[in-house]
């Protein structure tokens, strides 16, 4: 794939951008597949124009892909296509202009308050919990108030160090998406839970908050931490297809602007690059207006006097 660029450019993703592993596996089957509907039409990537892409956006549609799959597909082929220009490989980015199909946003699915706390509290192990199933308690109280209190991804939590604790009290420092570092809130019942899982985890001699099974030296599988939550959902009376890391995120973002946080500073502690992400929680913020118009703005307060 040397002539087509394509090495050069997931090299240049990963080594320039920080890609993670799994960007850098979707955007090489993204591009093996524009490929191969370039070569049943006789196109090189490289002549390829504005209605070749056009149409093998188009066979997408006609596919049945989703919107969504589809607008990554172009992120992908505008990045492609840009670095090939900027390469001097081929003039101009034929996908510069094409317009990606409209998505509806989904709202964030979200625990409720009292939910999260159930969760938490079936974390708690019996009096006469093995050694093994306390452990793993500890584990999953620890990760649900780290993910809760401080809105991490799931790949970001599994992957801090121990030292992540030894930050200043009420602050974490987290390696995010692109290797972009943020300090995120730590409130002091999560740095308990995490500092009583290091005191079980002492002979481990584990560099991770959170060690994979029977490997010091790697951390938990996303895998494992699953296995954790759908056993604690149970124990809460959860039905564990409501849950997963992503949810708790949401919960965080949602229950933070339902008492008042600010879009923006939400916006920093999620390590979101553009507040456009962020503003999908502004459903929250919706209700609070619509709530303070109800109980304060005048005419609402005679509208409802009249009708009583």
């Amino acid at each position: 794939m040397v002539a087509d660029g394509v090495d050069a450019f997931l090299e240049m993703q990963a080594a320039e951008r920080g890609a993670a592993l799994n960007t850098i596996s979707a955007y090489a089957r993204d591009l093996g597949d524009m490929m191969q509907a370039l070569r049943a039409r006789g196109v090189s990537p490289l002549d390829a124009g504005e209605d070749d892409l056009r149409d093998y956006l188009s066979g997408l549609a006609r596919q049945g892909l989703a919107p969504r799959t589809q607008a990554r597909r172009l992120s992908c082929l505008k990045q492609y296509f840009l670095f090939l220009a900027r390469e001097g490989m081929r003039p101009g980015n034929p996908a510069a202009l094409l317009e990606a199909p409209r998505l509806d946003t989904p709202l964030p699915r979200f625990l409720s308050e009292a939910e999260v706390t159930a969760l938490l509290a079936a974390c708690a192990p019996e009096a006469d919990a093995t050694p093994a199933r306390r452990r793993r308690l500890l584990a999953a109280r620890a990760a649900l108030e780290m993910l809760y209190a401080s809105g991490l991804r799931i790949s970001e939590l599994l992957s801090l160090p121990r030292r992540a604790l030894d930050a200043a009290p009420g602050m974490m420092l987290v390696r995010g998406k692109g290797g972009r570092e943020r300090m995120v809130p730590m409130s002091a019942r999560a740095r308990a839970a995490a500092r009583a899982l290091m005191d079980e985890d002492a002979g481990r001699k584990s560099p991770y908050l959170f060690p994979g099974r029977g490997a010091a030296v790697r951390p938990m599988t996303r895998q494992g931490f699953d296995r954790i939550i759908h056993d604690v959902a149970l124990r809460a009376g959860l039905d564990p297809q409501r849950l997963s890391p992503h949810v708790l995120r949401h919960s965080f973002a949602t229950h933070l602007l339902a008492h008042g946080a600010d879009l923006r500073a939400l916006q920093v502690m999620l390590g979101h690059a553009d507040i456009a992400t962020t503003q999908i929680y502004t459903h929250v913020m919706l209700d609070r207006l619509r709530d303070a118009v109800a109980q304060h703005h005048p005419l609402s307060a005679m509208h409802d006097a009249a009708a009583t």
